[in-house]
Formats: structure tokens, C-alpha cells, sequence
């Protein structure tokens, strides 16, 4: 019997406490099991099962409460962007990769979205351009949720906004308010050519300034 790698044990332990969280359909703020109860459940070792629990605190996914235990956290943003920001995406080569990677989402996702935005969507577009102040360092942001969300794909919208904030913690971004106009309505017309152009150019606009 060949015996699994530890880092195989640990991944195999996350899979099943993600398996036991959907089954027992925990959401943010309920209780788990204590590492005891898991290991017994999970027939792990209490060391795999501790490293697993680790893992998903330092990813903000668990919080332990001394004295009461641990418990399903909130999905935050901000604290899986500190962990990227300070041991994954350093490299410059990494940063315009990531801007690229951005951008290429964004373009897929407003194409994706032209399908299905509702009159009540552009208004809200609309009303992020008539709010927009040329210091605003969330209007790229407030915009492309719009989008993102009208889309339906979560996981999508994940991905986007850790690419998102953490972009802004080493890039000042600077709009050209008219091609964002210009955006609005290329997604009324369902221009998927023109969104794919105006995509790129709110790039170029922003990188080069």
C-alpha cells in the first residue's frame, strides 16, 4: 500500500471539511466541528486536520474564537489581496501580466453581459458616469460590477475583484470618462467588436498616463 504524501493528506483533508461544510450547509458565522470531532469524522490525523484548519484561517475563510471554537468567515476581499500582495504577485513581470489577465476578463464579461443587462442596469452605468469625480481611485471598480454581476458567473466576479484590488495597491488608475460612455453603448447595440476595441483602450488610456 503506497502511503500518501503529506501535502496529499492535508489536500485531501480540505476537500473533505469543503464537503462537509456544503453537506451540513454551514454559511458565515456558523460553528465547526473542533479538531477532534473532524479527524474522528474525517478518519485524518489530528496534525493533517490542524494544517488543513490553518490553511483556511490564513486565507480568511475560518476564524477561531478562544474559548468557543471555529467558525465560517465571511468572504473577504481585502485579506486574500494582502496575502497576493505579499508573497505572490511582486514580480513587475507578474503585475503586467495580471493587468492584461484583467483586461481580458473584463472584455469576456462585458460580452457576456450585453446579453443580459436590463434598463435598470444601464441606469445604474449611467449614474456611476454622472457620479464620476477625476480623483476616484473605485470607478473603474463600481463600473465593471455592474457588469460582472449582471453576468451571473460568481466565480468570475471572485476572480475579477482580488485582480481588481489588488491592482490598486500598485496602480493609480486615470478613466477617459468617454470610453466608458462609448462602452455603455456598444453593450446597448451588442457590438461585441467595439466592446472588444473599447476594452483594450481603456487599457492603453490607463496604462500609458
Amino acid at each position: 500500500m503506497t502511503i500518501p504524501s503529506k501535502s496529499k493528506v492535508y489536500e485531501e483533508v480540505l476537500k473533505e471539511i469543503r464537503r462537509l461544510i456544503d453537506l451540513n450547509k454551514l454559511s458565515p458565522g456558523d460553528k465547526l466541528p473542533s479538531e477532534r470531532e473532524l479527524s474522528e469524522q474525517l478518519s485524518a490525523g489530528r496534525s493533517s486536520v490542524r494544517e488543513a484548519l490553518r490553511a483556511m484561517e490564513l486565507l480568511g475563510l475560518i476564524e477561531t474564537r478562544r474559548g468557543e471554537g471555529t467558525f465560517l468567515s465571511s468572504y473577504r476581499p481585502y485579506h486574500m489581496v494582502e496575502i497576493l500582495s505579499a508573497f505572490i504577485l511582486q514580480e513587475a513581470k507578474t503585475k503586467e501580466n495580471l493587468k492584461s489577465t484583467k483586461q481580458l476578463i473584463e472584455k469576456e464579461a462585458s460580452k457576456i453581459a450585453m446579453h443580459h443587462l436590463q434598463e435598470q442596469d444601464y441606469q445604474t452605468l449611467e449614474e456611476h458616469i454622472r457620479l464620476f469625480e477625476s480623483g476616484s481611485d473605485t470607478f473603474h471598480y463600481d463600473f465593471f460590477y455592474t457588469i460582472f454581476d449582471v453576468g451571473e458567473n460568481q466565480l468570475l466576479l471572485k476572480i475579477w475583484r482580488l485582480m481588481e484590488e489588488f491592482s490598486r495597491t500598485f496602480h493609480k488608475p486615470v478613466y477617459d470618462i468617454e470610453l466608458y460612455k462609448a462602452l455603455i453603448d456598444a453593450l446597448q447595440t451588442k457590438d461585441d467588436k467595439r466592446i472588444e476595441t473599447l476594452c483594450a483602450q481603456l487599457y492603453q488610456e490607463k496604462l500609458s498616463k
